[in-house]
């Protein structure tokens, strides 16, 4: 401790020109604890924060890490994934109205603050943020952090943070991180996730690629993410190594908004890799593929490769939802890939198909027309519920009917925006949808 962290005047914007010449500080990470009616590890790692401490360790610095998710864990789960403590909790205003239980997810209050006390003092703490509508976890810990450590300056970055600087500023952060961290882009690319910071994580997640070239109207990548940009395979490579060589790293997940794009030039040097070096990694991807990319060959590829988890991202197959989907899937092109996929060895419980939910302007009988397509190729729907993220084309339209949202994230939350916010579905609608999408035979 004792090196000063000095922050500019103003309270929100960039400072990667100061971290650039921080070296010898002790830097803290912190991933809040999640407020939210359900929360669930779909490969979940702040992968932003961890590159960030990976680049300062680089730099010459002692970085530390908190995360009240990892650390509440309770239950282990398929694939490397785990349960988290939940404690039920009174639910805020806006909320008080839904008939469902409201918690906190992640490790105590009691347990969050003995971690910080058993970590260095640090010299500037960051503090991640996710979800817009998780904001309440995020006010905790950088409020903890500041208890903790006075007169030590919280940095609030991430999603969150960069998506409502405005209402960001309300959490007591110092300072909020508004861009990304353009003087660690070239060092955050060529090195790993921090993720020896985790004791025994069971999965790693990579990123190879940021941004997406799709503008669906209802996502924020070409937000936070401007253009697209597929990382050099011998940075994959390494990043790969990094992260396998912590003996518990059974699992590996992938980030990437767009994996499959420039496939025989980045895709499939990537796979070859992945066979020759490591055989027995279970990889999954979360984000959903692009199902006009999924032809035999690449649907062989992946299972060759181990890709036990896959996700395919349709979304719709009416007019509507193929619009504000950038027109990305056809159906007779989902048809293919579906066909392609089982006839490559993948079971019907390995291909689930993400399918949007509660848009403003859908109808509740394509929703159920998409399901039932999905079902009857021998795929599994899987229901995405639309939120309303600021900055997208859809949330300027959602605006129009609910135009609380413009100030208050928690109305953001999905599991409550269709059904008790804008009633574009009623309970029972969605219920209903539910119902299908689940209904064997």
């Amino acid at each position: 401790m004792g090196r000063a962290f000095i922050l500019p005047p103003e309270r929100t914007g960039d400072i990667s020109s100061t971290l650039q010449n921080l070296k010898g500080a002790t830097v803290l990470g912190i991933n809040p604890p999640v407020y939210d009616f359900s929360w669930f590890d779909l490969w979940s790692k702040p992968v932003g924060l961890l590159c960030l401490l990976q680049a300062l360790r680089h730099a010459g610095n002692d970085v530390h890490l908190v995360d009240c998710l990892y650390e509440g864990r309770t239950k282990p789960l398929d694939f490397g994934r785990w349960r988290v403590e939940r404690l039920p909790v009174e639910k805020p205003g806006p909320y008080k109205n839904i008939p469902r239980r409201y918690y906190r997810f992640g490790q105590s209050n009691a347990a969050f603050l003995s971690r910080l006390a058993s970590c260095p003092k640090p010299d500037v703490v960051f503090v991640t943020s996710a979800m817009t509508y998780w904001y309440p976890g995020v006010f905790e810990a950088v409020q903890t952090a500041k208890e903790a450590f006075p007169g030590v300056p919280v940095v609030l970055g991430g999603t969150y943070a960069r998506l409502c600087p405005q209402h960001a500023a309300e959490s007591g952060a110092n300072f909020i991180q508004t861009e990304v961290f353009s003087c660690f882009s070239s060092s955050a690319w060529g090195a790993s996730p921090a993720l020896d910071l985790y004791s025994r994580p069971s999965y790693g997640i990579l990123v190879t690629s940021r941004g997406c070239p799709m503008r669906c109207e209802y996502c924020a990548a070409h937000r936070l993410w401007p253009g697209f940009q597929q990382r050099p395979l011998e940075d994959v490579f390494a990043d790969l190594a990094a992260q396998t060589s912590l003996p518990t790293v059974t699992d590996m997940a992938f980030y990437d908004d767009a994996l499959l794009l420039n496939k025989e030039r980045h895709f499939y040097p990537l796979c070859r890799h992945l066979r020759e070096h490591y055989p027995e990694l279970r990889l999954h991807t979360p984000n959903g593929l692009h199902v006009a990319q999924l032809d035999d060959q690449c649907c062989q590829t992946l299972f060759r490769t181990g890709f036990r988890t896959i996700r395919l991202s349709l979304e719709g197959t009416d007019d509507f939802t193929g619009r504000v989907s950038s027109n990305k899937v056809a159906a007779p092109d989902y048809r293919n890939a579906v066909t392609s996929l089982l006839r490559s060895g993948y079971g019907p419980e390995g291909i689930e198909t993400y399918i949007l939910v509660g848009l403003p302007g859908q109808d509740a009988g394509h929703i159920r027309a998409s399901i039932e397509m999905v079902k009857d190729l021998g795929a599994r729907p899987k229901l995405a519920e639309f939120s309303p993220i600021p900055g997208t084309a859809l949330f300027q339209e959602s605006l129009k009917r609910t135009p609380g949202i413009a100030d208050e994230p928690l109305l953001h939350n999905n599991t409550i925006y269709a059904q008790y916010v804008a009633k574009t579905l009623t309970p029972q609608d969605l219920q209903d949808l539910k119902d299908l999408a689940k209904k064997t035979g």
